[in-house]
């Protein structure tokens, strides 16, 4: 089992990893559901977190509020990915939608060319695409070399447990293909009861291994 913790700022990476976090995933603005960190920031994470041997995802994320991003945000967004890329994180969190609720496809390929040979997560933006095109948004995610999905089940407004019928939907459809894994409110004291429920080999939370 990957649990995977998600840090805001590099202050509380040492005490995630020694509570038991297998991966990182490392961002800023956690209020606002996440943004890309500074150099700084990825520099000393992805150095320290190499020395333990723990992986590091880096969120690539230009601003809050939606996932629909102009051609200046994807570009802002590719530097990043590059910039990440050379101080050897393991891969990166991406998710671009257009007005349509569907994958922002031109987008998402420039962004998965600059994060060629990296880990690709696509982040909650998943959420957001309509329902009646999620499969058609796995299989997309697919072929386009995407690793994991991470998704709530829902709207963050809804409770994880409430939502793992629809979670089970998704890990049924994506068996074999790509891992889908649940996350927004997961913690350590809900988890022993989910993580059975959904027959998940990774999970993501900002408790999921306790406070930090």
């Amino acid at each position: 089992m990957i649990k995977e913790v998600c840090v805001e700022n590099f202050t509380l990476v040492p005490s995630a990893i020694q509570k038991g976090a297998d991966r990182i995933e490392l961002c800023d603005n956690l209020s606002v559901g996440g943004t890309t960190v500074s150099y700084g920031v990825a520099a000393k994470t992805i150095s320290y977190c190499r020395k333990t041997n723990t992986k590091v995802m880096a969120i690539v994320r230009p601003r809050g509020g939606n996932f629909i991003y102009n051609e200046n945000e994807v570009d802002i967004m590719c530097q990043d990915i590059h910039l990440f890329k050379q101080l050897g994180v393991n891969g990166v969190v991406i998710g671009c939608l257009n007005k349509d609720n569907w994958i922002d496809e031109g987008a998402m390929e420039k962004c998965l060319t600059a994060a060629s040979g990296m880990e690709i997560t696509f982040h909650m933006a998943f959420d957001h695409i309509a329902p009646e095109l999620k499969h058609q948004a796995i299989d997309w995610l697919v072929t386009h070399r995407v690793s994991r999905i991470l998704t709530h089940g829902g709207p963050l407004s809804t409770r994880i447990e409430d939502n793992i019928s629809t979670l089970k939907s998704y890990i049924e459809y994506a068996s074999g293909k790509i891992i889908i894994v649940p996350g927004g409110g997961i913690t350590k004291a809900n988890f022993p009861f989910l993580s059975p429920k959904l027959g998940i080999k990774e999970a993501h939370g900002t408790r999921i291994v306790g406070d930090l």
